[in-house]
C-alpha cells in the first residue's frame, strides 16, 4: 500500500504526484454538500477503476464560507488558505457571501489571497443537452480570465463618503478631471505583469494541447491604457516567450494565405462587443480565449448558456503555486440538503483537476460516462424538464448512474 503524500510543484513548474494524494476540498454551502457527494463518489471509482487500485486520493475537508463562519467564526479562515497552499492542487463547491457580512466574496478572496490568476473554463457542448443555439457542437473554447484584477480588485469608494470626496477632489485638483457631484468611484488597475503571465499560460495550453489559435478579448479602443494595453502586451508575450510557435493573424494571411502552418497557433485579438456577436455567429472560429477579468466574467457565462448554463460549465482557478477547482454556479439554497441538482459543473470540474493532476485517463472517462448518462435521457429536473422522455432522477441517482456506465465501459 502506498503512503498518502502532498503534491509538489516542480522548478519547471509541473507537478510531482504521488500515488495516494491528499486533497483538500470545501463542500460548499447550500447546493454543495449534495453536488459535493455525488462528485467525490464519481471521482473516486473513476481513479479506483482506470487504475487498478494502483492510485487513490486521501480527502481532507477544509472550512470556508458558511460552515467555516459556523465552525471558526471565519468566512475564509487562515488555516484554510495555508493547507491549500501546502497542498497544491483543492476542489470546492458553490459558495456564498451573506451581504453585510465583512467581507465582499468568499470566492474573489480565496483567489487573491492563493494568487490564483488564471480563472480557465473550458466550454463545449454535451450531445442532446439543450440549447438555444442551432449548431451547439461548433462551440469548443476555453477562456483564460485574469482574476486578480481590473475593476474585481475591489478597490473603490462609496458615493457621499469623505474617501470618494478626497480622491474626487485628487482628480480634479492633481489630474484635471472632473467627476458629477456625489459620484461612487472605482479603480481599474491593469498591469503588465499580470497580463503577461495570464496570457503565457493561454498559448502555453493552445500549444500543449493543439489548439489552433488564441484570441484577445479587450475594449482597447475605448479604455486604451488599460485594456488596450492588455492587448499589446498579449502580442508582446506572445512575440517574446513563444515566438517560434505562433504567427499574428495579419502574418497568416500575408505570409500563409489563411492556411496555418502545422504547429503554430495564431494570435489574434477582438473587440469585447464585437466578440460576443462573433462566438454566437462563428464560435468555430475560436479555440482559446484570453481576457481581462470583467469581460471574462461575463463572456464565460454567455458561453455556457450556448452550452445548456452554469450547470454544465467547469471552472478552475489556477496560479504558479497552487489551483483550486470549483462550480461555477451559485448555492440555490431553496434546493439545499433535497439532493435534486445537477453535479455536472463540479463533475466537470473535477475532471479538470484528475488532468491537471495528469491522471488523464479518469478525467477522460468521466466526461465519456457523463456524455453516455445524458444521452440516454437520464438526467436530474432541470434536463429533464427540457429533454422529451427522459428519465428524471436525484442528484445520487444521477451519480450512481454514471458509475454504473463508467464502470462497464472500463471493464469492457
Amino acid at each position: 500500500m502506498h503512503a498518502k503524500a502532498t503534491i509538489t510543484v516542480q522548478p519547471d513548474g509541473s507537478l510531482n504526484v504521488p500515488d495516494r494524494p491528499v486533497i483538500p476540498f470545501i463542500e460548499g454551502d447550500g447546493i454543495g454538500p449534495d453536488i459535493w457527494r455525488a462528485t467525490r463518489l464519481v471521482i473516486d471509482r473513476a481513479v479506483t477503476a482506470c487504475f487498478r487500485g494502483r492510485r487513490q486520493i486521501e480527502w481532507l475537508e477544509v472550512l470556508a464560507g458558511e460552515k467555516g463562519f459556523q465552525q471558526t467564526g471565519e468566512w475564509l479562515p487562515q488555516e484554510t488558505l495555508d493547507t491549500i497552499r501546502a497542498h497544491v492542487v483543492a476542489i470546492k463547491g458553490p459558495m456564498t457571501t451573506p451581504v453585510g457580512k465583512g467581507i465582499r466574496s468568499v470566492n474573489v478572496a480565496i483567489r487573491q489571497k492563493l494568487d490564483l490568476y488564471a480563472c480557465v473554463r473550458p466550454v463545449k457542448y454535451i450531445e442532446t443537452v439543450p440549447s438555444p443555439m442551432k449548431h451547439p457542437e461548433k462551440i469548443d473554447m476555453v477562456i483564460f480570465r485574469e482574476n486578480t484584477e481590473d475593476l474585481y480588485a475591489g478597490i473603490e469608494w462609496q458615493a457621499g463618503t469623505p474617501e470618494a470626496g478626497r480622491v474626487s477632489a485628487f482628480l480634479e485638483s492633481e489630474m484635471g478631471v472632473r467627476l458629477p457631484p456625489g459620484s461612487g468611484i472605482g479603480i481599474k488597475p491593469i498591469s503588465a505583469a499580470n497580463t503577461k503571465r495570464l496570457v503565457a499560460r493561454a498559448i502555453a495550453f493552445a500549444i500543449d494541447n493543439a489548439r489552433p489559435s488564441v484570441t484577445f478579448m479587450h475594449k482597447g479602443n475605448i479604455m486604451k491604457f488599460t485594456e488596450g494595453a492588455f492587448n499589446q502586451w498579449g502580442y508582446e508575450v506572445a512575440r517574446e516567450k513563444f515566438g517560434d510557435r505562433t504567427l499574428t493573424e495579419t502574418e497568416l494571411w500575408e505570409r500563409y494565405d489563411g492556411r496555418a502552418p502545422a504547429g503554430k497557433v495564431v494570435i489574434k485579438d477582438r473587440i469585447a462587443d464585437m466578440l460576443f456577436q462573433q462566438v454566437l455567429l462563428r464560435p468555430e472560429e475560436f479555440a482559446v480565449i484570453a481576457t481581462p477579468n470583467l469581460n471574462g466574467d461575463y463572456l464565460s457565462d454567455a458561453l455556457a448558456a450556448q452550452v445548456g448554463g452554469l450547470g454544465m460549465a467547469p471552472g478552475a482557478n489556477i496560479g504558479d503555486d497552487c489551483a483550486v477547482f470549483e462550480a461555477t454556479h451559485g448555492t440555490a439554497p431553496k434546493y439545499a440538503g433535497l439532493d435534486k441538482v445537477n453535479p455536472s459543473s463540479l463533475l466537470l470540474s473535477g475532471a479538470m483537476m484528475l488532468e491537471h493532476m495528469g491522471w488523464r485517463e479518469a478525467a477522460d472517462q468521466i466526461r465519456q460516462a457523463l456524455q453516455a448518462t445524458i444521452r440516454e435521457g437520464t438526467v436530474t429536473y432541470d434536463l429533464a424538464r427540457q429533454i422529451q422522455g427522459a428519465h428524471e432522477v436525484r442528484c445520487s441517482e444521477f451519480a450512481a448512474r454514471l458509475v454504473e456506465i463508467l464502470e462497464t465501459a472500463i471493464a469492457g
